[in-house]
This record gives C-alpha cells, structure tokens and sequence, in this order.
C-alpha cells in the first residue's frame, strides 16, 4: 500500500483505506461558461491621459480653457484688459484593487485544463468591474448643480431629475408630473446638457437593467418611431436616443432607502470630455507560493478617475414602478 497523501478537514478520503469507496468522475473538459457585469468606464471616459502617467507620476494637471469676457466697446473709451485665469483639474492615480488565488502543485497537475489561466482570466475581469462600479458610484457628486435636482436646467431650470429624498418613478409610457415617462428621463437629460453647451458628438447614458427593459417597453419599441430598421424590443439594443450613445450597467449607485424614502439609483449621463480614466499599472503575474508546493496567482490594477468638466456630467435619481424593478 502506498503512502497516502494527508488532506485537509473536509476532503473527502478516495483512498483504499478510506472510509468512502472509490467512485471514479469524469469531469468535462469545458467549463460552465462566466458571465460578468458589464463595464462602461470605457466608453464614457476619456483616456487621453494614460500615456502621460504610464511611465512615471501619480496625477498629471490637466488644464482647461478659460472663459473670455466679452465687453461692450465704445471708440475712444479705451480697453481694459483681462488676464484670464489658469484653470487646471488634477487627475490622480490613487485606486488600486487587486488579486491573489493559490494554486496548489497537486490540482496544477492533476487537471485537464489550465487552472492558471482561469484564475488569471477571472481575476482580471473582476478587477476592471471594481473599478467601474468605483467611478459610476463616486461622480454623481462631482456633477454641476445644474445638471441634477428638481430643479436642473442652466438656463430653464425646469428639469425635475429627482433627489435622493424625493428620486422620479420611471414608466415605459405617460407624462404624468412630475417625470415618469422613460423617454423623458433621456430627452429631459439632453435639455440640461444643450443648456450647458455640450456639443451632441460624444454624449452617454447609462441606465439599469429595469431602465432598458423600460425603453423596449415604450413607444420605441416600434422601428419607425425609433428611426431603425429593426425595434429594440427585437435586437435588444437601445443604441442611439436623442442623440445619447445608450449602455446598461449593474454597476450605478443604489442608493438605499431611507425612512419613507424608495430605493433609487443614480442614472448617469454626459460627454465623454468631462470625465477622464486613466489605468497606470495593469498586471498579472503568477509566482511561487512560498508557503506550500504550487503558485500564487495575482493582479494589480493602479487607476484613477476625475470629472474634469462637471458641467457636461449629470445624473437623475430615479426608480421603477411597482413590479418593474
């Protein structure tokens, strides 16, 4: 009989001396396959700036450009000149996640696939939805005050977007005040974005799963209302609306209820040149474990994330009706 190789409490015993029979598995070669939450940080963020700290630096100055005063002018009554001011925003590098997984030399070899790069391929995946669940949940403060509230609009100030003590129910269909249409929610967002002079080329919304399920329930649902071929409810795909590039994401803040206060969620929305992303050290590697025979699988990710022009960010407090969550 051959010396048998101790196991940890709770694994099974397989051996011939063991008190569970032999009972040969096969197990199939492929996996179950893994679906994850959608990331958005992507394609509502510029990169611009991840090759200026790629090297070296944990921020960069990113400067704005300053608004000129226009003055009304008289011949003879002279000029008075205005030294603008140097606006800057700082992007610093100052999230990190990360990851380690062991992977002992016995499993390592005793499997048909390759459980390092799973491990690696997994961990990877977890660490860029951690770090677009930490933007879409911190920049809903950093938004221009005219771009949320009851009472957003630069200019008309007619924008119900809701509050965290009062958010706005969200229907497929009617207009009932305050805003409860779902197409409302992303023309009403457009309103607050035209007043803030943010060009159409760029724009984003990122709702929830019950806010798209919303959108194929409307009106849209039908092609020739929506301007396509075919109709979100068949292809599933919001794509265009109002001139906002549409993304679903599990990762937008949920705000927890309060005393006599619904749960809501911050719908985000904006251009993609008020917010920047930047990764700095993206790494993966895989080492001895100096504790037992095997490895150690682990990951690095070094970001950070910065509105940069809070006036083309904004967010509405909303919620689903009864039954739509």
């Amino acid at each position: 009989m051959g010396i048998g190789v101790p196991r940890a409490a709770g694994v099974p015993d397989y051996t011939s001396s063991g008190t569970i029979n032999f009972d040969p598995v096969v197990y199939s070669g492929k996996l179950v396959e893994k679906f994850y939450k959608t990331t958005v940080f992507g394609e509502i963020a510029t990169t611009d700036y991840e090759g200026d700290i790629a090297g070296f630096g944990a921020q960069v100055v990113i400067r704005t450009v300053p608004d000129i005063t226009v003055s009304t002018y008289t011949i003879g009554a002279g000029l008075t000149a205005q030294y603008p001011s140097r606006n800057s925003v700082t992007l610093t590098i100052n999230q990190a996640y990360s990851f380690a997984v062991a992977l002992n030399i016995v499993d390592s070899r005793q499997s048909d696939i390759d459980l390092s790069d799973v491990f690696a391929n997994d961990g990877s995946i977890q660490l860029k939805i951690a770090a677009d669940a930490d933007m879409l949940q911190t920049i809903p403060t950093q938004v221009d005050a005219s771009n949320t509230g009851a009472a957003a609009g630069q200019d008309s100030a007619n924008l119900n977007l809701g509050t965290l003590a009062a958010p706005v129910a969200i229907l497929p269909t009617g207009a009932a005040y305050p805003q409860q249409n779902v197409i409302d929610a992303i023309t009403w967002a457009g309103q607050a974005l035209d007043e803030n002079n943010v060009t159409d080329e760029g724009r984003w919304f990122v709702g929830t799963p019950w806010f798209t399920n919303n959108l194929k329930r409307s009106d849209l649902r039908i092609a020739s209302l929506a301007g396509d071929g075919v109709s979100i409810l068949r292809n599933g795909k919001a794509g265009v609306i109002d001139r906002f590039n549409l993304f679903q994401s599990r990762n937008v803040l949920k705000n927890a209820p309060g005393s006599g206060i619904t749960t809501s969620w911050n719908l985000m929305w904006g251009h993609s040149a008020g917010l920047a992303f930047a990764a700095q050290i993206v790494e993966a590697q895989m080492i001895d474990n100096p504790n037992d025979f095997g490895y150690i699988i682990r990951g690095l990710m070094v970001f950070g994330f910065q509105v940069i022009a809070p006036t083309y960010i904004g967010t509405t407090f909303a919620y689903p009706v009864a039954n739509q969550a």
